[in-house]
């Protein structure tokens, strides 16, 4: 069966990452995530795909989470407690850990700028309660068919790749990742796989980052520039990940540098909202990352206009978040916060490369590394995504494929199939088939060249596969007694004109003739057999008398007057001619007509 892949989320776009993938009848849903950019409908995925019914705990087999953003888990919570969802969700212990707290920050920002309430704070807890932890590299059997395995994806704390295995159908979805370690985590780890299939994001498809030095020191130049000029420092960030990278950062430079300026980020120093239009510079975390609103777009709106001023944007921001819209603007600007609220930007835009995915070149070698048979891409940008598939295609020889939402991927998959084999098939397997290839090598100056032969063993069995209750490969030659059936052998016949000598020309009977003493059917027979040993000596040419044979090649002179399968005189003959009919199984039809070819030319005569 194909593996059947249904992109709900993140199709050709970041965002809502939510693919259902259907393995061997099992039916499973990586990543439930919502849209950071949108407001309306659009924010989650549409659900009714995968039922119709909403019987969601009959079509799914489990969930799958691999880490804690929003854009992977957000609307985890109104698909269980909305939507009905009861069945197994696995996800790491750290992600566990950390999910309920971001869910809870996520929905307060999502009240705050006005939205519909979702869902409640007690149903994120009852959400979480159908969580079921793993271990990195912890095989859990879902069930008697389906097991899954997790492995290290970097990217965030708790993040992680995850093998999905039904029969022999295997896959990895690898969630947001990164190829490349940093101050506080590491580079992806996973096994060399066989793999059908690896659903991968492509957040930065065509994107090669420079050395990681270079862009921190050109941060930590923006940073200190600002700050030396009395300015403040924005950095809209999520509460886990990048925040406490950067601030790793700037704590070493500080100290190397003698800095006095106040950092703040809830874990190292409270910022109360009295003090943004407080006098004298500062770096302020604030979340929630892309500034989509809470705290950082409310820091943004009163610190933006001032050209003292530094907004660092730390990673990807989302079409539609006033984060991406920054990242295209050239200060000064007007930004469309909403649909009632422009900002007139003066400050500066420092675009920070310190996303935690991995890039082209990451991409590349993971793929290339678990070598599978098929990729789609997921997580990225439409036409950043179309060169990625044509360099795997092109590079890796693999098959790739990038779905927009609410499109469905059916991928072959493997199937190993667990067969007997009969004794004479063993046998011939087991036969040598020798190759010998002779080779000179080059002489040195005063030495003759040498020559050498390589023996080479390419061993060969021919058989045929019985798919019955039990499968069996036998060899070629029991094949019909095995299926109890008749043995029908299907010959090839020809007639072929034979040229004879002048001297012969005269007591060469027309066909329906009666065959003079001189030129009886043995004497044609050894003629033709004595011709033909000439030109075939690296076979066995069987004389009977009245007919030849080289393995199922068979010839005798044919003297019917209106033979079947004679189908015209032979052209290059001036003379008489004599027919001999000749018949072949098709396993020997090329030498077969080998030696009718040579027949053609072949003038035969007594001397």
């Amino acid at each position: 069966m194909p593996i059947d892949c249904l992109v709900l989320g993140a199709g050709q776009e970041v965002g809502k990452s939510c693919v259902v993938v259907t393995i061997n009848g099992k039916r499973i849903m990586f990543d439930c995530g919502m849209h950071m950019g949108y407001m309306d409908h659009n924010k989650y995925p549409d659900f009714s795909r995968i039922s119709k019914t909403r019987d969601f705990n009959k079509e799914l087999s489990c969930i799958i989470i691999t880490h804690f953003h929003q854009d992977h888990i957000g609307a985890l919570p109104y698909f269980t407690e909305v939507c009905g969802y009861n069945g197994p969700i696995y996800m790491t212990y750290p992600t566990k850990a950390l999910a309920p707290l971001m869910l809870e920050d996520n929905r307060n920002v999502m009240l705050g700028r006005g939205e519909k309430e979702q869902f409640t704070s007690e149903q994120i807890m009852e959400c979480m309660k159908k969580v079921i932890a793993v271990d990195l590299k912890q095989t859990v059997l879902v069930d008697n068919d389906l097991q899954i395995r997790a492995y290290y994806a970097g990217h965030v704390l708790g993040a992680a790749m995850f093998y999905a295995k039904v029969g022999d159908a295997a896959m990895v979805y690898t969630g947001d990742y990164n190829m490349t370690a940093d101050r506080h985590l590491g580079a992806a780890q996973i096994d060399r796989l066989q793999l059908d299939l690896v659903i991968t994001e492509s957040t930065y498809a065509t994107t090669t980052r420079d050395s990681k030095y270079v862009r921190e020191r050109e941060f930590l130049k923006a940073v200190h520039n600002c700050v030396a000029s009395g300015g403040k420092v924005l950095i809209p960030a999520f509460a886990l990940g990048r925040a406490q990278e950067i601030c790793m950062l700037l704590d070493d430079y500080w100290e190397r540098m003698n800095l006095n300026v106040p950092i703040y980020l809830s874990a190292v120093r409270s910022f109360d909202r009295s003090m943004i239009n407080a006098p004298g510079p500062c770096v302020l975390f604030a979340t929630p990352g892309m500034l989509t609103g809470g705290f950082s777009l409310e820091v943004f709106k009163q610190w933006a206009p001032c050209e003292q001023n530094l907004i660092a944007l730390p990673g990807y921001c989302v079409a539609g978040t006033v984060g991406r819209k920054l990242m295209s603007a050239k200060t000064p600007a007007i930004i469309n916060v909403d649909k009632n609220t422009q900002i007139d930007v003066r400050c500066q835009i420092h675009r920070l490369s310190f996303s935690a995915h991995t890039d082209d070149k990451g991409i590349m070698d993971l793929v290339r590394f678990l070598s599978p048979k098929h990729v789609i891409l997921v997580h990225g940008e439409k036409t950043n995504m179309a060169k990625l598939k044509e360099k795997i295609e092109s590079d890796l020889g693999i098959l790739c494929f990038y779905p927009a939402n609410n499109e469905s991927v059916p991928i072959p998959s493997t199937l190993y199939i667990k067969a007997d084999v009969s004794k004479s098939f063993l046998k011939s397997s087991l036969s040598p088939n020798f190759k010998f290839l002779k080779t000179i090598s080059r002489a040195d100056a005063d030495e003759r060249a040498k020559s050498s032969v390589q023996v080479y063993d390419d061993r060969v069995a021919e058989g045929a596969l019985i798919m019955q209750k039990n499968p069996k490969f036998v060899h070629q030659n029991e094949l019909m007694v095995s299926l109890g059936a008749e043995n029908h052998e299907v010959l090839v016949a020809y007639c072929c004109p034979v040229c004879v000598s002048d001297e012969l020309k005269d007591v060469a009977p027309s066909p329906g003739e009666n065959m003079p003493p001189v030129l009886d059917k043995r004497s044609l027979v050894h003629l033709l057999y004595t011709k033909l040993s000439n030109d075939f000596q690296d076979v066995t040419i069987q004389n009977d008398g009245d007919h030849l044979q080289i393995k199922s090649f068979t010839v005798s002179p044919c003297l019917k007057e209106m033979c079947p399968h004679r189908i015209q005189v032979n052209p290059d003959c001036t003379s008489k001619a004599v027919n001999f009919c000749c018949t072949w199984s098709m396993e020997d039809e090329k030498l077969a007509w080998g030696v009718v070819s040579i027949m053609k030319d072949l003038e035969l005569k007594t001397g």
